[in-house]
């Protein structure tokens, strides 16, 4: 079966393209698929452990089956931010 993969930015840098069209056995899972790209793409080895799958606009869970035609984003999580958004303090009206 074929799948089309997306890459985030930071795996897209490592892997040099933003997409990739990969071969998988009928029976692949999202695991099967990360394993299979990190022997694919070595350089994307370290980063696959922490990617998001996302299928079909869902977070999707490794053991979720794939099929024929599905693209798949993997993500690279991020951190940090501005923190809560709190009320503006007004001033009262003169």
């Amino acid at each position: 079966m074929h799948v089309q993969v997306r890459f985030g930015s930071g795996l897209a840098t490592a892997a040099g393209t933003s997409r990739l069209a990969v071969e998988l056995p009928h029976d692949a899972t999202v695991a099967t698929l990360i394993e299979h790209l990190g022997e694919l793409e070595p350089a994307l080895a370290g980063g696959l452990e922490a990617a998001l799958p996302v299928v079909h606009g869902v977070h999707a869970m490794s053991d979720q089956r794939l099929a024929e035609g599905d693209e798949i984003a993997l993500l690279i999580p991020v951190a940090g931010g501005a923190g809560p958004i709190r009320p503006a303090r007004r001033k009262p009206w003169p």
